[in-house]
């Protein structure tokens, strides 16, 4: 069977999406059903890079010398830890075939989807779930199919 892993931001984003789209089976970090898990970020799990002084190397401007690319890897808290686990996980389970990054419209929103993507070295394809309202009808409406 094919399932959807659908990441949020907020943990109430979450329960928005779980909520019209049928996952209603509350697991530990996420909600599951109708052919989809539900999880959600809990903001950012990861602090954002701060630029970094710039040097010869970082002025010539290869990627390994970026010097605003995300490097360490580390959450800022136990709780964000273990969230962090709960979505690498999910991202490793054979049966989700592809994710949904629902996480806020905006370019913040879409960095904190991708900083997790890449962290927990995810290659599955991703689609975008895109709404300004959280209306039940506006969820079903913009859900990739």
């Amino acid at each position: 069977m094919s399932i959807q892993l659908v990441i949020a931001e907020k943990p109430s984003v979450a329960r928005s999406i779980a909520g019209v789209i049928g996952a209603d089976q509350k697991r530990d970090g996420y909600m599951e059903g109708n052919g989809y898990l539900v999880s959600w970020c809990i903001g950012t799990l990861f602090p954002l890079p701060t630029p970094e002084p710039m040097t010869s190397a970082s002025r010539s401007g290869a990627m390994t010398t970026c010097r605003f690319c995300h490097r360490n890897g580390s959450t800022s808290s136990a709780e964000k830890k273990g969230q962090f686990a709960v979505l690498r996980s999910l991202m490793e389970r054979p049966d989700v075939t592809g994710l949904v990054c629902a996480t806020d419209a905006g370019r913040e929103g879409e960095l904190i989807f991708r900083f997790v993507y890449q962290m927990a070295g995810c290659k599955k394809p991703f689609k975008r779930l895109w709404i300004s309202s959280m209306e039940d009808a506006a969820i079903r409406e913009a859900l990739p199919t």
